[in-house]
């Protein structure tokens, strides 16, 4: 039985240990002189140093791309669950001609690949008048992040019970008075979930703000790969705006974890 518990922990402190290592072999590059990030064999011990991070906050152009990724994410994030979390409601409680194939179009549009519809949104978006514009991320991102909201929160808008709203319909109250005063406060949980991934999905994405955008929307990702540009690979730049841009999204996910996995759980205890 201890055994069983000690190759169990060794098994999971792998898995970290795995997932974990990407992370940290950018961060320690970013500490590195572009000597020290070229040696081989690779250098565990070095001399940290703070140039990359002095060239990429001097520039104007990351900080610039860092206040559009804020901009873009949160109002992709907000849009999200605000068309969202109505279509989850009646997603959830209520029977209607096509409901299972609304549900099956939200799923697919998360499903499928953005390099197949790369193309048509790039076109549809020069004849719009909508490239290097913030608004044509915002739409885009909404394509994929409202299936993310509908998915979470109609799960857990099922896990309230029926009885709460057959009381308060005794009680008088209309429709938007039961979204508003039970499935809002109790669906809390997953709403919080679902807007957590939309703004990771939205604040990570590279594809799309690669391709609709040109300079004066350009997001962190996609300035991070700019610097690849000819012969010299600025490596330290590159790991230090790659840290810039995970370090906050991952700050914000260990503090709301707590919550995040009581959301993805409650719609499992119903």
């Amino acid at each position: 039985m201890r055994t069983g518990k000690i190759l169990h922990a060794l098994g999971l402190a792998a898995v970290v240990i795995f997932s974990l290592f990407p992370f940290f072999w950018m961060v320690a590059a970013s500490f590195k002189s572009q000597a020290d990030i070229l040696a081989s064999p690779p250098v565990w011990f070095f001399t940290p140093t703070l140039d990359n991070y002095a060239q990429i906050f001097s520039d104007t152009k990351v900080s610039g791309a860092i206040i559009n990724s804020l901009i873009v994410a949160a109002f992709a994030t907000l849009l999200s669950v605000v068309l969202g979390t109505p279509a989850a409601f009646a997603l959830a409680r209520y029977d209607f001609r096509g409901k299972s194939d609304l549900w099956f179009w939200f799923i697919s549009n998360r499903m499928t690949s953005p390099i197949v519809l790369a193309l048509p949104v790039y076109l549809l978006a020069m004849y719009m008048n909508l490239l290097d514009t913030h608004l044509v991320l915002v739409l885009v991102y909404l394509t994929f992040n409202i299936p993310i909201v509908v998915w979470i929160v109609t799960d857990q808008f099922k896990s309230i019970p029926p009885d709460l709203e057959q009381a308060a319909r005794l009680d008088g109250a209309d429709q938007f008075t039961i979204f508003r005063k039970i499935y809002l406060p109790l669906g809390a949980p997953g709403i919080a979930v679902s807007a957590i991934f939309s703004f990771i999905f939205s604040w990570n994405e590279l594809l799309y703000a690669l391709v609709l955008t040109r300079r004066a929307a350009q997001t962190a990702p996609v300035v991070a790969t700019s610097f690849m540009s000819g012969y010299e690979l600025p490596w330290g730049k590159i790991m230090a705006t790659g840290t810039v841009i995970v370090l906050p999204v991952t700050i914000f996910a260990l503090i709301v974890s707590r919550h995040m996995v009581r959301g993805l759980t409650m719609g499992a205890t119903k």
